[in-house]
């Protein structure tokens, strides 16, 4: 990863009053806000700093009090928004467990499920995530991330399944693709259903 995309060192402020660590928030959320719009509609390449703290009424010294640049407000909606799909595959693993299913493939396809339907749910955000236009070394990110996610998913599975994992894993990686990049919206929703009909099939040989 290049330098550009190295995360800054978050530092408390120290002796700071309630009230001034509320705006800091509210400031911080506001930037965020104002940076995922900017970048959806400019791309992030074609924003700028001032367009995004003009957005967000906040000055350009405000944005560097909580991130180190434009690459840094990306990298953040990235791991806010990974977070949140996280949270959302992890909680419906769980209520299928919780129901009784124990077979690996359909825990799978739960979490599966949600994954792609939090990509719906947040369908700009996950498409600016794919469309190759990233800041410096992103790619090296995303990579991490799928091998991360692979990782994951392998915990769901019985014994030697590493090649099914990282089969099934890719599946789900094209799928999220298509999904997030559809223009339709509509037809976003019906890829859903086929893609999952589709994976379910897959069995390791």
């Amino acid at each position: 990863m290049s330098g550009d995309t190295i995360r800054p060192e978050v530092r408390p402020v120290t002796g700071a009053s309630p009230r001034s660590s509320e705006r800091g928030a509210a400031t911080r959320v506001a930037l965020l806000t104002a940076a995922r719009e900017t970048f959806v509609e400019s791309g992030f390449a074609e924003a700028g700093v001032t367009d995004v703290v003009a957005r967000a009424r906040a000055s350009v010294g405000s944005l560097y009090h909580h991130f180190s640049g434009k690459a840094d407000l990306y990298l953040t909606l990235f791991e806010e928004f990974q977070t949140r799909q996280t949270q959302r595959t992890r909680q419906a693993v769980q209520e299928a467990r919780a129901a009784g299913e124990g077979d690996p493939m359909r825990l799978f396809i739960a979490g599966a499920r949600a994954y792609l339907e939090g990509c719906l749910a947040e369908r700009e955000l996950a498409a600016l995530f794919l469309r190759g236009d990233g800041p410096p070394g992103f790619e090296v990110v995303m990579r991490d991330r799928l091998r991360q996610w692979a990782k994951r998913n392998a915990t769901l599975f019985e014994g030697d399944e590493g090649a099914l994992v990282v089969v099934l894993t890719g599946a789900l990686a094209a799928a999220v693709s298509e999904v997030a990049l559809s223009e339709d919206e509509a037809a976003s929703r019906g890829l859903v259903e086929d893609a999952l009909a589709i994976i379910g099939q897959i069995r390791r040989p």
